[in-house]
C-alpha cells in the first residue's frame, strides 16, 4: 500500500510502544516519518528498522514540554522533508497517583505532557499544514477519560481534557481542511507496560496470562492494532472525517491503558 506516499508524518513517543508501531506502519506505506522522541538511542534504532525496511525516517530528540523544541521540530521536519501532513501526538506520561493525594507537582506534570503538549504541537503543525492546504493530526487518548482508573486519577482526567481539545481542534480546523481524531486506546501491550508491572507494581511473569484471561477477546491490545487505526485517521481513508473519537473498550473496567 503506498496511501502516504509524498506525505510527512511527525510521531511524538515514537521510539518505542504505540508510537514505534505507527511510524513504522506509515514508513511501510510510503511516508516519510519524523520520530520524535527523548529516548535518543531507541529512537535512532527505529529509524535504522524502518531504512532497512526501505523506508524513509529521521529522528529529533524532543521534549514535547518545551515550547522551543517544537518550534524546532516542526522546521526540522519541514527543513528535512518540505511540510508537515500528519501528526500524531502519542507521547504521554502514565505516572501514577490517586486525586485526592496526589502531589501538585505530579498533577502538573502530567497535565505539561498530556495535554499542554499536544496543544503546543497542534499550534506549531497547523503553521505548517495550512501551507500544505490541508492535514491530519491524531491525538493518542485512552478509554480511562471514560471510565477512570483510582491510581490513574491525574492520567485519566488529563486524557478527557485531550477529548475536549480534539473537539474543539476539529471544530476550528476544518476551514483549512485539517482534520482531527483521536483514539482511546486500552489496555495494550507495550514496553512499558511490562517495565511498569514487573519493576514498579514488582509483579512476577503471572501477571499477563491473568491479564489476558480477563480479556473479552483472548489477548490485550497490541501496538500494531493502534497503529492500523492510526493510519486510517492520518490518510486520505478518511478524509471527510474530523472530530471523531474511536474508542477501543476490550479492556477490563479499570484495567490501565499504557504506552
Amino acid at each position: 500500500m503506498t496511501r502516504f506516499e509524498g506525505r510527512v508524518a511527525l510521531v511524538t513517543g515514537g521510539a518505542s510502544g504505540i508510537g514505534k508501531a505507527t511510524a513504522k506502519r506509515i514508513a511501510a506505506e510510503g511516508g516519510s516519518v519524523v520520530i520524535a522522541d527523548v529516548q535518543d538511542d531507541l529512537g535512532t534504532a527505529v529509524v535504522a528498522e524502518i531504512e532497512a525496511s526501505g523506508g524513509t525516517a529521521t529522528y529529533v530528540h524532543l521534549d514535547v514540554t518545551d515550547e522551543q523544541g517544537w518550534t524546532d521540530a516542526v522546521a526540522s521536519t519541514v527543513d528535512t522533508f518540505g511540510g508537515l501532513d500528519v501528526l500524531v501526538n502519542n507521547a504521554a506520561s502514565t505516572a501514577r497517583g490517586y486525586l485526592e493525594d496526589a502531589p501538585v507537582e505530579l498533577w502538573d506534570a502530567i497535565m505539561h505532557v498530556n495535554l499542554r503538549a499536544p496543544f503546543l504541537c497542534l499550534q506549531e503543525a497547523v503553521r505548517s499544514m495550512k501551507a500544505r492546504g490541508g492535514g491530519s493530526i491524531v491525538n493518542i487518548g485512552s478509554i480511562n477519560a471514560y471510565i477512570g482508573e483510582p491510581k490513574l486519577g491525574p492520567y485519566s482526567v488529563s486524557k478527557g481534557g485531550l477529548m475536549t481539545l480534539t473537539k474543539n481542534a476539529a471544530a476550528a480546523l476544518s476551514r483549512y481542511r485539517i482534520r482531527v481524531n483521536q483514539i482511546n486506546v486500552g489496555w495494550t501491550l507495550t514496553e512499558g507496560e511490562e517495565r511498569v508491572k514487573r519493576v514498579e507494581e514488582g509483579r512476577g511473569p503471572e501477571w499477563l496470562a491473568q491479564a489476558v484471561a480477563a480479556a473479552p477477546f483472548g489477548r490485550l491490545l497490541a501496538p500494531h492494532d493502534i497503529a492500523l487505526a492510526a493510519a486510517y485517521f492520518a490518510s486520505d481513508d478518511s478524509a471527510i472525517v474530523t472530530g471523531t473519537v474511536m474508542d477501543f473498550e476490550q479492556s477490563p473496567v479499570g484495567a490501565p491503558a499504557n504506552r
